[in-house]
């Protein structure tokens, strides 16, 4: 990607970010509800209303508030929780890992069924092989990922109790960590046995997100192969005697792969915010879980918090995947 493209890709992230942090801002504060009310006893007096609103700045005005909101958050404060009395930047960056963990894995689930689905029926394509598989996929983007989660507690926590169906690992364990990223640490540490813990805790979970986005790989990933076996290269590959399997894997899928990386990327941006429901379903304690708490108890300086750090990620995983693509693809390498 050329410097001036990256610059202007830097610059309309910088855009975004701002006016995500307007709507966030001001939206919020639109919606119903007193904040200060719910953390007084009843029957406070007005010098306590008055004392917590100066506290958090409610006793000025809002583009006041906005703009000492935003002088923070350049110099890394956040504000405080409401509800919790903490740093909204350290509560945040402490469940962050466990989602970050959370859509990682389910990334890779959705990668891996999603790749064997496409290889499956470009393999067998024309044949009832290749319909099933156009079936399931039709049938796993038809259900929402809540409802596969508790099709999943049912059969597997329920009626065949397998894994976990809450949580993110069992509180008798003794976590030897120096960090909040717990599924990765437990491998550098070789404490497998935590591994396998913090695994039997998040499949479900990461199962449910990864189906829907499963079928999608699988649909675009299917389809370019499809386009591409009927390339020059590909049929020149099959009259040196290669066989199906090796002109699919070897000479067909390093190009169609190009279209679902980008696919990728982007759905992994949703797939983060769909981890809000399903951390809920689950009791799964990460970044989504804690935002839904603070919809309810009205933190409006953690829902801020929470809010610019998903449209971070968003836009960096963006920025990436266009990195990524540009590496990849020649022709905008050397465009």
């Amino acid at each position: 990607m050329p410097v001036r493209a990256l610059l202007t890709r830097l610059l309309s992230m910088l855009i975004t970010l701002l006016g995500v942090a307007v709507i966030v801002f001001f939206v919020i504060r639109v919606v119903p509800g007193n904040p200060i009310a719910m953390m007084l006893p009843p029957g406070a007096g007005e010098e306590d209303i008055a004392r917590l609103k100066a506290l958090y700045g409610f006793d000025k005005s809002l583009p006041e508030q906005f703009v000492i909101w935003v002088a923070g958050v350049l110099q890394g404060d956040f504000g405080t929780s409401i509800s919790t009395r903490q740093p909204v930047l350290s509560l945040v960056l402490g469940r962050l890992p466990a989602t970050i963990e959370l859509a990682v894995m389910a990334l890779v689930i959705a990668i891996v069924i999603g790749s064997v689905l496409a290889l499956t029926g470009t393999r067998h394509r024309g044949t009832r092989t290749e319909g099933a598989i156009d079936v399931t996929n039709g049938m796993a983007l038809s259900v929402p990922d809540f409802l596969w989660g508790l099709l999943l507690i049912l059969l597997f926590g329920v009626l065949w109790p397998v894994f976990h169906i809450s949580g993110r690992v069992s509180p008798a364990l003794d976590l030897p960590f120096a960090t909040n990223f717990y599924l990765f640490e437990s491998v550098l540490r070789l404490r497998f046995d935590i591994w396998l813990d913090l695994v039997s805790h998040m499949f479900m979970p990461a199962l449910a997100l990864a189906i829907p986005l499963a079928a999608i790989i699988a649909q675009l990933l299917k389809q370019s192969l499809k386009e591409t076996m009927h390339l020059d290269y590909v049929t020149l590959a099959r009259t040196h005697g290669y066989g199906e399997n090796r002109v699919i894997t070897r000479e067909a899928l390093p190009n169609a792969i190009l279209p679902t990386l980008t696919l990728v990327g982007v759905q992994f941006t949703f797939l983060i915010g769909g981890t809000v429901i399903i951390e809920r379903l689950f009791s799964y304690e990460g970044l989504g879980n804690m935002a839904i708490d603070a919809v309810i108890n009205r933190d409006l300086p953690l829902i801020q918090g929470i809010v610019i750090l998903f449209a971070l990620m968003f836009t960096l995983v963006n920025l990436i995947v266009d990195l990524t693509y540009a590496l990849l693809n020649p022709r905008l390498r050397h465009g």
